[in-house]
């Protein structure tokens, strides 16, 4: 295994682990500003306002792009533990 195949595959990973959690933290991320808009306007400051609908959002996110984050990530290791004897070697 060479260092190029191992920066490649350093790479892949990051790549699929941003593309997994990127529906969760983007959706909680929007929220987060909507209710922060809503705060500001309403000059309401109560901290744990924003904790219940980021949790209902993140969790809904979740349940509505597993299929893309299940097909992602078998989609890498399948690529990885396919080529595992190139890797090895």
């Amino acid at each position: 295994m060479t260092v190029d195949t191992v920066v490649y595959i350093g790479q892949q990973a990051m790549l699929v682990t941003l593309m997994v959690a990127a529906p969760m933290l983007l959706s909680g991320m929007v929220v987060g500003l909507i209710i922060s808009v809503f705060q500001s306007v309403t000059q309401i400051q109560d901290i744990t306002l924003t904790f219940v609908p980021k949790i209902i959002v993140v969790f809904i996110a979740f349940v509505l792009f597993l299929p893309f984050m299940m097909t992602t990530t078998l989609d890498f290791v399948t690529i990885l533990f396919g080529g595992f004897n190139q890797f090895i070697l």
